[in-house]
């Protein structure tokens, strides 16, 4: 079977989440989107473990139903530590096969941190030592760096993170076997270390709200459905068909920047600036394509052996938007998108449409610009600072640039 995988969102019970981040609008979603499994997100809130139990069905090994949606038991822990005199913020997502693992890393977890204080929660303690915890409580748990570039709590991030998994982990490194890309970067920028070859590449949307559901995502072909063969498949990429990626520069972080000066520069503008930005003279925020190029030791393009492909997407919101030139949230667009929605069965099968069936579905323009995102025929003002990327359909004033789409491995 051929599933489609959001592994990384967030309950209600996250700080700055949706209060529809609930089972019953987050498996309302994942059909809308065309998502077979399903992340609960956030196993280590009381609250909102009680819920689960209540609400979820087993359905095969390690995996729980509502609604018909497939659900995979899931958290995001954020530790805070002193390294060598220096504040270290990591996030790590954390994919556990049972509520009974859960509670048992729960419980050993629960005297570093107010567990009900926050779904996300904040642990004092050397990211080292959380995956030793996780390992003494569950060998089948797995320990997965989040949005590993991010410059704020990302594992290599410009403001607080490591320079190598090795200098986070140490003789652990291996065990390791996964990392998030997270929405300002793709698997492409992170072939170029060498030192992630023997590390899977994993992609989901890490949603505050239902609507951000598989804005990234997994695609796996299995003979069925348990916790350990989507294990399998992303230790091993036997059967990782595929991740479903933003473009990069429509991440938060893509360039460097800083968004109280309107300010986004690419990597060579900050250089020879000498990282201040232009306008305050304050330091600028590092983004992540800058983070990659310093840390990379091999030049853009390169392909590693057994590397998982990837297709580029645009959520159709933004590509209606861009169309019509109304907000996402409008009524025009969101009843074009349900629109389209229902012609189609879900956003996935528009997104993936061919162009004469999306003309009958909607019109010229709307097809035409859905093909073109596919084809890498559009433009973007980078995301910067915190400031998500800007889609242009028509070449705008720099620092928006062109955008090669790349469908397959096959295109390199």
């Amino acid at each position: 079977m051929r599933i489609i995988a959001d592994l990384h969102l967030h309950s209600k019970y996250s700080r700055a989440t949706s209060p529809n981040c609930d089972l019953g609008g987050l498996s309302e979603w994942a059909k809308i989107k065309g998502v077979g499994l399903l992340a609960t997100g956030d196993f280590t809130h009381p609250q909102w473990i009680k819920e689960l139990k209540k609400g979820l069905k087993p359905a095969g090994e390690g995996i729980y139903e509502y609604d018909g949606i497939s659900f995979m038991l899931t958290a995001e822990i954020c530790n805070i530590f002193e390294l060598a005199g220096k504040v270290k913020k990591v996030h790590t997502l954390l994919l556990a096969p049972s509520f009974e693992a859960v509670a048992q890393f729960n419980d050993a977890i629960s005297s570093y941190g107010n567990l009900a204080e926050d779904g996300r929660p904040i642990l004092k303690m050397d990211i080292a030592e959380l995956l030793d915890i996780t390992e003494s409580t569950s060998k089948e748990i797995m320990f997965v760096p989040a949005h590993a570039w991010t410059p704020w709590f990302g594992v290599f991030g410009s403001k607080s993170g490591f320079d190598s998994l090795e200098e986070a982990f140490g003789k652990k490194k291996s065990h390791i076997k996964a990392i998030e890309t997270g929405l300002s970067s793709d698997p492409q920028m992170n072939w170029m270390l060498s030192s992630l070859d023997g590390v899977s590449l994993i992609s989901n949307s890490d949603a505050h709200s239902p609507q951000k559901i598989a804005r990234e995502a997994n695609v796996f072909e299995l003979n069925e459905l348990t916790y350990n063969s989507v294990k399998n498949a992303i230790e091993t990429r036997e059967g990782f068909v595929k991740t479903y990626e933003f473009y990069p520069e429509e991440g938060k972080y893509h360039w460097d920047g800083h968004r109280n000066c309107n300010v986004c520069l690419n990597p060579s503008e900050t250089k020879r600036l000498g990282g201040r930005c232009p306008k305050c003279r304050r330091p600028l925020t590092v983004g992540v394509l800058n983070r990659v190029y310093n840390l990379a030791d091999r030049q853009q393009g390169y392909l590693p052996k057994g590397a998982v492909p990837f297709t580029r997407l645009i959520p159709l919101t933004t590509i209606l938007s861009a169309v019509r030139g109304k907000g996402e949230q409008t009524k025009t667009i969101t009843e074009e998108y349900f629109k389209m929605v229902h012609y189609f069965g879900s956003e996935f099968a528009a997104l993936e449409a061919p162009r004469e069936q999306l003309r009958l579905a909607s019109d010229k323009e709307a097809a035409d610009a859905i093909v073109h995102a596919r084809e890498g025929k559009i433009y973007w003002v980078p995301g910067h600072d915190g400031v998500f990327g800007q889609l242009s359909l028509e070449k705008v004033d720099q620092p928006a640039r062109s955008v090669k789409g790349q469908k397959s491995l096959m295109d390199f």
